[in-house]
């Protein structure tokens, strides 16, 4: 049995660089993902923490990171076909 991942799905996946394949389980992947925006998510917090923005920006740029992780608000089986 393949896991066939629906198109936008895929897209959204891409571009933070992974490309599963049909034998990759949707959990698997989206634990994955969700590492990679809460390493996002602390590096932010570090950048506020070391001055490099205004803290009255934090929440609009965490609002700009969870946009570009929408997919893990998704379930893994949301994400096949």
């Amino acid at each position: 049995m393949g896991f066939h991942y629906r198109a936008d799905v895929l897209d959204a996946l891409l571009a933070h660089g992974v490309r599963p394949t049909e034998t990759t389980r949707p959990e698997l992947v989206h634990e994955f993902v969700s590492d990679l925006y809460r390493y996002e998510i602390r590096r932010l917090r570090a950048r506020l923490l070391a001055d490099e923005f205004p803290k009255k920006q934090y929440a609009d740029r965490v609002v700009q990171l969870r946009m570009r992780y929408r997919v893990i608000s998704m379930r893994p089986r949301e994400w096949l076909t």
